[in-house]
């Protein structure tokens, strides 16, 4: 069994590199040597929040910043002059918190996304999609649909198994909740994962059940829910090189110049660093292992962070789930749901652990000196990792920690404050101001504890760092779009969501700079325009600090990375 579980292993890493080879384009023009900007809008995010007119590169790093005129005596007969003509070069945005490649999954599957990023409106849309997939499906093989969300389809409900067998009974089918928490399966893919009528509930998770029949409905809730893992086990190479593809060109045409893959195993992590270290990746990677494996691993000593420490690949903290998520109803809450089903009026989501086992695993890895990026969004689970966390802090204190609160989508002025005190820095999701803002205000949290969402606000206010990111593919990799939503929390209806919590422009790109680069330990070499640092840079068509109301309209126009172009409109 030992054997072939390795030889399984040996499979899909060897498979993830022969395809990032195979699929591989040229990423950009090899540009080392030196290169100049002049005539521009340059914000440094330096410690000043300078502004500058030009900027001097040379052989991948950040040479000089300052006028045009002293950065002009510079030039040479061989340097490359790039006149902005007004426009705005940025430090290249650092993704604090995602998932990359998984969503290129969306090259593999059905879209099943509502407005505004699909137009699936309602179930029997959703269905038809799904039927227009399994056409193009050869039979037996996974027919996915990714990104629905029962909160904005019309009937207010999931999916059933009962509808997804109706599409097809020859195709495992699974739908992924646009959270990335739960799923709904058919009948031939509970019976290809081992779910049966007797199977129950693990801890910290949910197999659905219809209320009247107590027979399954399909639904798979966050530790019950179907792992990345056990789908792209059945891929073939072919669709692996169209996940990669898809994720690679969404990311780099973004102006991200550091992505990140948040709580993944070991082997995709390895397949991650041979991608990078064969410079099939565009750009710098940061990857957080999962607790569930890829922690523990680390925590044995079998696997170090050394094996993975090069210029372009950072294995940063480890990751772990303390709840679920708000749009899902699986958030740790101290009070219910805004509203609720009859039969369940108190209901407020749950945790992933009992209080007793989330301290063992925070002070096992604290103890360690590992670093540590916990999912938390309701402020039930953030008050469980707060006290864990305190306990860790008193028992082996560190001086600077940098544990990541991802999400802390739901924290309480109290809770910023002890974070502060103790060390912990919050990584908000300020694009659920967008995209779930309506359903926070009527259905989820209510108009109060609505406004008070990823409250950037209060944290500025306190002085405590924190950065901000999409959680992609949970909303699009998508920089401006996330800039936009920080600094004018706007839903898509048009509702403002907390305007008290609303930061200025340049406080939003810091947090999506040089302070994301703090939170994983790479602040000296990144995340700033200043000497001696990468030259890691995005160019936009407009300046994100004179229109902050129109920042999501703002273009990216080139993205470098390590002074190598690796997106530019010109090769369009």
């Amino acid at each position: 069994m030992i054997k072939q579980q390795k030889l399984v292993w040996i499979k899909r890493i060897l498979g993830i590199a022969v395809v990032v080879i195979v699929v591989a384009l040229y990423f950009g023009r090899v540009e080392l040597g030196h290169r100049v900007f002049i005539n521009g809008n340059i914000i440094t995010v330096d410690a000043d929040n300078t502004v500058v007119e030009a900027l001097s590169i040379r052989d991948g790093k950040i040479e000089a910043v300052g006028s045009s005129v002293s950065i002009s005596e510079l030039i040479r007969s061989d340097t490359r002059v790039t006149d902005l003509a007004g426009k705005t070069l940025l430090p290249g945005f650092i993704d604090a918190h995602s998932h990359f490649p998984v969503s290129g999954l969306t090259a593999v599957s059905a879209d099943v996304s509502p407005p505004p990023v699909g137009d699936i409106a309602d179930i029997a849309q959703l269905l038809a999609r799904m039927r227009e997939q399994a056409l193009i499906t050869p039979r037996g093989q996974w027919l996915l649909g990714f990104g629905y969300d029962d909160s904005s389809l019309a009937e207010r409900r999931h999916p059933n198994k009962q509808e997804l067998d109706s599409i097809s009974e020859e195709h495992p089918i699974y739908l992924w909740h646009s959270s990335g928490h739960m799923g709904v399966a058919n009948s031939f893919a509970l019976q290809k994962i081992g779910i049966t009528e007797s199977s129950q509930s693990p801890a910290g998770g949910v197999i659905g059940r219809d209320r009247q029949t107590g027979r399954l409905n399909g639904l798979l809730q966050e530790r019950a829910a179907l792992s990345l893992p056990a789908l792209l086990k059945d891929f073939s190479y072919v669709d692996y090189a169209k996940i990669f593809r898809q994720a690679r060109d969404e990311y780099r045409q973004s102006g991200i110049t550091t992505a990140q893959s948040g709580g993944i195993s070991l082997e995709l992590a390895r397949g991650l660093y041979w991608a990078s270290q064969l410079q099939q990746l565009p750009f710098r990677i940061v990857v957080f292992g999962n607790h569930q494996n890829f922690g523990k691993q680390l925590l044995d000593r079998q696997v170090k962070k050394a094996d993975f420490s090069t210029e372009r690949f950072h294995l940063g903290p480890v990751k772990i789930i303390a709840d679920g998520s708000v749009q899902g109803r699986t958030a740790f809450l101290s009070q219910p749901f805004h509203t609720n089903p009859e039969n369940t009026p108190n209901y407020r989501g749950f945790p992933s652990f009992d209080q007793a086992e989330l301290n063992q695993i925070i002070w096992s890895y604290h103890d360690a000196g590992l670093q540590m990026a916990i999912h938390g969004n309701g402020d039930a689970a953030i008050d469980q990792i707060i006290e864990a966390f305190a306990e860790a802090q008193t028992r082996s204190p560190s001086e600077d920690p940098r544990l990541i609160l991802i999400h802390a989508q739901m924290a309480r002025p109290d809770q910023l404050r002890r974070m502060k005190e103790l060390g912990i820095t919050p990584s908000f999701f300020p694009t659920h101001t967008y995209f779930w803002g309506v359903q926070h205000i009527k259905s989820f949290m209510g108009p109060q504890r609505a406004a008070m969402m990823s409250p950037t606000g209060s944290a500025a206010e306190l002085g405590l760092k924190f950065s901000v990111h999409t959680d992609a593919p949970v909303t699009p990799i998508n920089p401006l779009q996330l800039l936009w939503s920080t600094v004018n929390r706007v839903s898509a209806r048009g509702d403002v969501v907390g305007k008290e919590q609303r930061i200025s422009a340049m406080l939003a790109i810091r947090s999506m700079t040089i302070d994301a680069a703090w939170q994983v330990f790479q602040e000296d070499n990144r995340g700033s325009i200043e000497p001696g640092k990468n030259a890691d840079l995005v160019l936009l068509s407009d300046n994100p600090l004179d229109s902050p109301e129109s920042i999501r309209l703002i273009k990216v126009l080139e993205t470098i990375v390590g002074g190598v172009t690796v997106y530019s409109t010109e090769d369009e």
